[in-house]
């Protein structure tokens, strides 16, 4: 399974999720079976709300799951139109949350959701 997670910088598994998805600097994929971590830089770092597009820098790599502290309304209805399910980050890094998400200890966000994490005041 190929999950996504947005964070500032690459640490791999000891990356810190980052608090909104849409403007992450960059995202790491990690193979839930191998570990190995790919990054992918965000390209759409200063987005207008509402216009978000951070797939734009997904859309060649496959992805089966978002991990992510913020996250909008719009980009989950995105996500979740490509197949792509989207659950919240807790505290901890991306190992500690990969851990949680595995065992089912991660909330799933649906499009109802509404961003109010650090990061997402302008929503």
């Amino acid at each position: 399974m190929k999950i996504c997670i947005p964070v500032s910088k690459n640490e791999g598994l000891l990356s810190i999720p980052y608090g909104h998805f849409g403007s992450a600097p960059l995202f790491i994929v990690v193979d839930s079976d191998t570990k190995e971590v790919t990054p992918i830089k965000n390209g759409d770092l200063h987005h207008e709300h509402g216009k978000c597009h951070p797939l734009q820098a997904l859309q060649n790599t496959p992805v089966d799951v978002v991990l992510v502290g913020g996250i909008g309304q719009g980009a989950i209805r995105k996500l979740n139109a490509m197949g792509i399910k989207v659950y919240q980050t807790t505290t901890g890094n991306v190992g500690d949350n990969m851990t949680l998400f595995l065992s089912g200890q991660l909330n799933e966000l649906d499009s109802t959701h509404t961003c109010s994490h650090d990061g997402c005041g302008h929503h």
